[in-house]
């Protein structure tokens, strides 16, 4: 017994950051933020909080999927940057839904969050244990840029995704592959003493993600008794556009197959994969029976990657 999603959904502030702007902020240029990311705007939350957000979007995804809140069995929340130290922000979506019958915890690790998530949410519905899911990704990470730091100020932005889950006997995952280096941790980083300001080396996270990522999605793969030209579409982390370029090259695949947003929205850590997700589903492009590839990379370091058959 596996499990599908059926409905997804994602909220975004109305707020734009364009690099134009971000050139009166700090010694960068469009032509330089665009050629070397492929970004040109991100959206900023103007006043928005991250459970406010998540909540539009866990709402969003229960209208798509035709389910009120008292139906959902388990909110489960990916975050890195929560409004809060305590209580979570489950707890606070829980409130802000009504959903009142609901268990509900968050989830940290980083941008590679939504993953983990969905991958909890699949092993308890596998279990018996709940027969749904509200899975969200949702970041405020605004407040944590440094916008003298013209490494990392450029690259991040807010928003929420979320998709509801339920057991099904057809479809839904049929690989996962999840794992995570400690040691190098520090290439990029948020500390909670003060300094509460997001700390990248840009050249190492690089160097990471396009070693890493393409080995996380073979693995998959191989769990799956899959090939990458069997996929139909890759959902990557939305970090940076040569990251894209570079995975989709070693993975031997199309530029056609990995769809990307981040030109609109920038790196919204773990809402990154969940916002293009809804996207796609509502553009019509995934259509029952494909395969699909999700995966991510991001602090501690993590990095996932999911296998899923569309049903």
């Amino acid at each position: 017994m596996g499990m599908r999603i059926s409905g997804t959904g994602s909220a975004l502030p109305d707020q734009r950051l364009t690099n134009e702007q971000l050139e009166k902020m700090v010694e960068t240029s469009n032509e330089w933020i665009v050629e070397r990311t492929g970004i040109s705007e991100r959206r900023i939350s103007n006043g928005e909080t991250t459970s406010q957000l998540a909540a539009k979007a866990c709402m969003a995804a229960l209208g798509s999927a035709g389910k009120k809140p008292a139906d959902v069995d388990v909110i489960l929340v990916a975050t890195c940057s929560q409004d809060e130290f305590f209580p979570c922000t489950a707890c606070k979506i829980q409130a802000l839904i009504g959903a009142g019958q609901a268990a509900g915890f968050d989830i940290n690790a980083a941008c590679t969050g939504f993953l983990t998530a969905l991958g909890v949410a699949d092993a308890y519905l596998s279990s018996g244990r709940f027969q749904n899911a509200l899975v969200v990704g949702c970041e405020n990470l605004s407040h944590l840029v440094d916008y003298t730091d013209r490494g990392s100020c450029i690259l991040f932005g807010d928003g929420a995704g979320a998709v509801f889950v339920e057991k099904s006997d057809q479809g839904g995952i049929l690989g996962f592959m999840q794992g995570c280096d400690g040691a190098m941790g520090d290439v990029l980083s948020c500390r909670s003493d003060g300094e509460d300001k997001i700390r990248m080396d840009g050249r190492e996270v690089y160097r990471f993600a396009v070693r890493t990522v393409p080995i996380c999605i073979s693995i998959a793969l191989e769990k799956a008794s899959l090939e990458a030209s069997d996929i139909d579409l890759y959902l990557l982390h939305q970090a940076n556009l040569r990251i894209l370029e570079s995975i989709a090259g070693r993975l031997g695949v199309p530029m056609e197959k990995v769809p990307h947003n981040l030109e609109k929205y920038g790196n919204m850590s773990s809402a990154s994969i969940p916002v293009l997700l809804d996207e796609i589903v509502k553009c019509g492009k995934i259509k029952k029976g494909q395969k699909i590839v999700m995966a991510g990379f991001g602090a501690g370091l993590t990095y996932g990657a999911c296998v899923l058959e569309w049903n």
